[in-house]
């Protein structure tokens, strides 16, 4: 199974802040903030949504097509991809933008306070679908991730018109995409994918219910954070898995992305969604216990053994033929 991932490439800072933002907060000025956290520590790491989405199908063997727009400064970050299973070939390279940079700062409690420049990633809309499905044999399925909002439904909607299956992610833009926007790309989604707050978001600039929106696709992916993730499909009961307890917590970002990587992973191995579920949520714990979204490597007996505990010795047994030999 072919996958093209869209969405943001981005050059990551990690900053953690040793105390809790909450503590800086007073409630009756929340109306004039100004802040400066003190900050221990700083990494520099490969990111963006689509970039860290594709590391991890590659990373369980499949041959990811990324999709997105990048700057100049992209070609170690190219060939980094390329060295981990990624298809970059239709990412498009920007004579003029950086590629975009994320700043992100936790807190001790794993709160983050986070800012994103764009910069080539505007040029995302540019990209025409047709002609990246017509290489290689074409793509079975496109994970419409966050990136430019034009670039997001133009996208969308090419899908639709090429007949092909897609996933409707769009995480974070949620925050600044019009009521219209976002409810241009639900309708036909295979998979929408939300956090909680983002579904409370999706519903209010929608004004669609939570049955409406089920209604509008193929199932709905719920992340839960610490308790894990929930699929609800009309006409079935949802479907909860619990996360894998982590042997140490250093850094939460990218374990959305990570979730997603492991669950359309092992869709294409033909497993069951809830099974598909336990890989992602498996695969998130481990980018949890790693310094960045792209700072692990996968051991295959480690990655057995791990779902065996967490979910079982069968759960163990239906990954382990599809996992990489040299992982």
């Amino acid at each position: 199974m072919r996958f093209a991932v869209t969405g943001s490439i981005a050059t990551d800072y990690l900053m953690v802040f040793p105390g809790r933002f909450t503590d800086q907060l007073v409630a009756d000025r929340l109306d004039q903030v100004s802040l400066s956290f003190l900050i221990d520590r700083l990494d520099v790491r490969r990111g963006g949504v689509a970039a860290n989405i594709a590391y991890g199908l590659g990373s369980l063997g499949l041959r990811p097509v990324l999709v997105g727009a990048v700057g100049q400064d992209f070609e170690e970050y190219r060939a980094w991809l390329e060295e981990n299973g990624v298809d970059t070939a239709s990412v498009r390279v920007s004579d003029e933008r950086h590629t975009a940079r994320y700043l992100c700062t936790s807190d001790s409690m794993n709160n983050q306070i986070a800012s994103f420049y764009t910069g080539a990633m505007a040029e995302t809309r540019e990209i025409d679908l047709a002609e990246v499905a017509a290489r290689d044999g074409g793509i079975d399925h496109v994970i419409i991730g966050a990136s430019d909002p034009e670039g997001m439904v133009r996208h969308t909607e090419q899908c639709r018109e090429l007949g092909l299956p897609f996933t409707a992610d769009f995480s974070q833009q949620i925050a600044r995409m019009s009521g219209d926007e976002v409810a241009s790309l639900v309708p036909g989604a295979r998979y929408l994918f939300t956090n909680e707050y983002e579904a409370g978001l999706l519903m209010e600039k929608t004004g669609w219910s939570h049955e409406q929106v089920l209604a509008r696709v193929g199932s709905w992916m719920t992340t839960l954070g610490s308790g894990g993730a929930r699929l609800e499909t009309t006409g079935t009961a949802p479907v909860t898995v619990p996360c894998v307890p982590a042997k140490r917590e250093l850094d939460p970002t990218g374990i959305g992305d990570a979730f997603r990587a492991g669950f359309f992973a092992a869709i294409s191995w033909g497993v069951a969604p809830d099974q598909a579920m336990r890989t992602g949520c498996l695969l998130a714990t481990i980018v949890l216990e790693a310094r960045g979204p792209q700072e692990y490597r996968l051991d295959r007996a480690v990655f057995v053994r791990r779902m065996a505990d967490a979910y079982g010795e069968d759960a163990a047994a239906q990954v382990q033929p599809f996992l990489p030999a040299g992982a």
